[in-house]
C-alpha cells in the first residue's frame, strides 16, 4: 500500500507539473502576450508578468513593444533635375497594436522594409538635388508621413523617425559644385572688396575736404606719413618735401605769368616775342632787373 501511494504521489506531482508548465507563461516588461484561443485571438492583451492560459486550447505569441531600427539598403534614384544619385536611410519604428501586428501582416519587418524602399524612391524621385542637400528635415519628415500612412492603422505600427543617411553623388557632379562654390566665394570676395573701396573713397574724400580746411593738417599726416613708414626696421630714405615751398612756388609762378601777359600786348606781336624760359628762368631775370645788375655767369 505505501508504494503504490508513493507512485500515485509522484504521478500527480508529475501531472500538476506538466499542466503547470503548459498554462504559465512570462511576459517580459518590453512584451505584450497575444492569446489565441482555437485559432481565435482574445481580446484582452496579456500585461507582463506570470500569465495563466488553457493548456492545448490556448496559444500566446509575445510582441516585442521595443524601437525597431532598420537600416534601408542604398537605393539608385532619378532626382526631378535628372540627377542620378545614391540614397541610403534608417527607419525606427514600434508597435503599437500587438493584434494588428499578428493578424494583418506577415512578418513585419520585412514589409516595413519593402515600404520604405518604395517611399525612399517615390520621394527622392519628386525633389531636386538642391533641395535634397539643403532642406533635409523636410525630405525626412515627407519619408516618415509616406512610410507611417500604409503601416499605423492597417498594421498597428507607429515610424518614430525616418533619416536619409547618405547621398553619394557622382565624381563629375561633384566636381560641378565645387566649381560652382569656388566661383561664388569669388564672387563675394569681389563685392566686398569693390564695397570696402567704395568706402574708403568716401571716407578720403571727407577727409581731403576736412584738411582743405586746415593748412596744417596736410603738414601733420605727412609727419604721420613718416612715423608709420620708419616704424619697421627698413632701409628705406624719407626726405619730407614741405607743401609750403610748393604753394611759395606755384604762387610766384602764377604772379609772373600775370606780369608778362601785359608787357606783350603792348610791344611786339606774338610771332615776335622771345620764348618763354620757364618760371625759374624767368624769376631770375626778373629779380636780377630789379635789382640793377645782370647776374653773373
Amino acid at each position: 500500500m505505501a508504494a503504490a501511494v508513493v507512485i500515485a504521489l509522484v504521478i500527480v506531482i508529475a501531472l500538476v507539473v506538466l499542466v503547470a508548465s503548459l498554462s504559465i507563461r512570462l511576459v517580459q516588461q518590453y512584451q505584450r502576450g497575444v492569446v489565441f484561443r482555437f485559432g481565435r485571438v482574445l481580446e484582452r492583451i496579456r500585461q507582463p508578468g506570470f500569465q495563466l492560459i488553457v493548456p492545448v486550447a490556448d496559444r500566446m505569441v509575445r510582441v516585442s513593444m521595443q524601437t525597431t531600427v532598420i537600416g534601408v539598403p542604398a537605393q539608385g534614384v532619378i532626382t526631378r533635375d535628372n540627377v542620378t544619385l545614391t540614397v541610403d536611410a534608417v527607419v525606427y519604428y514600434r508597435v503599437v497594436d500587438p493584434v494588428k501586428v499578428l493578424v494583418n501582416v506577415r512578418d513585419y519587418p520585412s514589409a516595413v522594409l519593402q515600404v520604405a524602399q518604395t517611399a525612399l524612391r517615390s520621394v527622392i524621385g519628386k525633389a531636386d538635388l538642391d533641395t535634397l542637400l539643403r532642406d533635409r528635415d523636410r525630405i525626412n519628415a515627407e519619408l516618415k508621413s509616406v512610410i507611417d500612412a500604409p503601416t499605423e492603422k492597417p498594421w498597428g505600427l507607429l515610424i518614430e523617425r525616418v533619416e536619409v543617411k547618405d547621398v553619394s553623388l557622382p565624381e563629375g557632379m561633384k566636381r560641378s559644385m565645387s566649381r560652382q562654390a569656388e566661383a561664388e566665394r569669388e564672387r563675394r570676395a569681389r563685392v566686398i572688396a569693390a564695397d570696402g573701396e567704395y568706402q574708403a573713397s568716401r571716407r578720403l574724400a571727407d577727409a581731403s575736404r576736412a584738411m582743405a580746411k586746415t593748412p596744417g593738417a596736410y603738414q601733420l599726416r605727412l609727419l604721420q606719413t613718416v612715423v608709420d613708414v620708419a616704424a619697421e626696421k627698413n632701409s628705406t630714405l624719407v626726405m619730407p618735401f614741405p607743401v609750403e615751398l610748393l604753394r611759395f612756388f606755384d604762387r610766384l609762378a602764377g604772379g609772373e605769368s600775370e606780369v608778362a601777359r601785359p608787357a606783350g600786348e603792348a610791344g611786339q606781336g606774338p610771332a615776335e616775342q622771345a620764348p618763354s624760359l620757364g618760371p625759374v628762368t624767368e624769376n631770375v631775370a626778373a629779380a636780377a632787373d630789379g635789382d640793377g645788375r645782370r647776374p653773373e655767369r
